[in-house]
C-alpha cells in the first residue's frame, strides 16, 4: 500500500466548483488522502515550529504529494505560499537532517485550475506567458527539496465549465492521479512503514 497526499489550497472551498469537484473525484482513488488546508488554517497563520512540525510529519507520511490549487493572479493562493514558506523553511533549513533530507525523493505533482483557456497561456495569447513559466517558483522549490517533478494536471476555464465539462473533470483527474501513482512507485518512508 502506498499513500498519495493531496494538499488542497483553495482559499474558500465552500465556494469552489472546480477544486471541490476535483477533490471529490480524488478521494475515489485508492490510498489517496485529500486535506483541505483552508479548513486546517482558517486564520491563514502557520507557525514554523508548531504547525510546521505537524505538516512536516504529514509530508513524511506520504509516498507522493500533490499540491491542488487555483491559479490566482498568475501565482498560488496566499495560504499555499505561507505554508510553503513555513513548512519548507522548517524542513530544509531548521531540521534538514531529520525532516528535509527524509522528504527528498518524494515525487510532487501540481493539480491546478485556471480561469482561462490554454491558448491564452501561449506567446501569442492574452497572457503571453506559459503556465510552465508561472510554475517556475514551484518547480524550483521541488528541485531544492529533492522532490521529483511530475507533469502538472491542469483544468482550464475552470470558472466557466458547464455541467458536462465539470462531470468529465473528475474522471480526468482520477486518471491523472492513477498515472502519477503508477509512474512513482512507493519507495519512501510511508512505504517502509506499511
Amino acid at each position: 500500500m502506498s499513500k498519495t497526499l493531496i494538499l488542497m489550497f483553495h482559499p474558500d472551498p465552500d465556494k469552489s466548483v472546480a477544486n471541490a469537484a476535483l477533490a471529490r473525484a480524488a478521494v475515489e482513488v485508492e490510498d489517496v488522502e485529500v486535506v483541505d488546508m483552508a479548513a486546517l488554517f482558517p486564520d491563514r497563520r502557520i507557525d514554523l515550529m508548531t504547525d510546521g512540525a505537524v505538516e512536516a510529519q504529514r509530508l513524511l507520511g506520504a509516498d507522493r504529494v500533490v499540491f491542488q490549487f487555483p491559479v490566482q493572479w498568475y501565482s498560488v493562493p496566499s495560504l499555499m505560499k505561507d505554508w510553503i514558506d513555513a513548512v519548507f523553511t522548517r524542513m530544509f533549513y531548521v531540521f534538514a537532517e531529520t525532516e528535509g533530507d527524509r522528504l527528498e525523493g518524494t515525487p510532487l505533482m501540481l493539480a491546478a485550475t485556471v480561469g482561462n483557456t490554454p491558448e491564452n497561456y501561449q506567446p501569442a495569447g492574452k497572457i503571453a506567458i506559459s503556465l510552465e513559466d508561472i510554475f517556475t517558483p514551484l518547480r524550483a522549490t521541488a528541485i531544492r527539496a529533492g522532490m521529483p517533478w511530475h507533469p502538472p494536471h491542469i483544468l482550464y476555464y475552470a470558472n466557466a465549465l458547464d455541467e458536462a465539462q465539470l462531470a468529465a473533470a473528475g474522471p480526468d483527474y482520477r486518471a491523472a492521479l492513477r498515472a502519477f501513482i503508477a509512474a512513482t512507485p512507493a519507495t519512501g518512508i510511508a512505504a517502509a512503514a506499511a
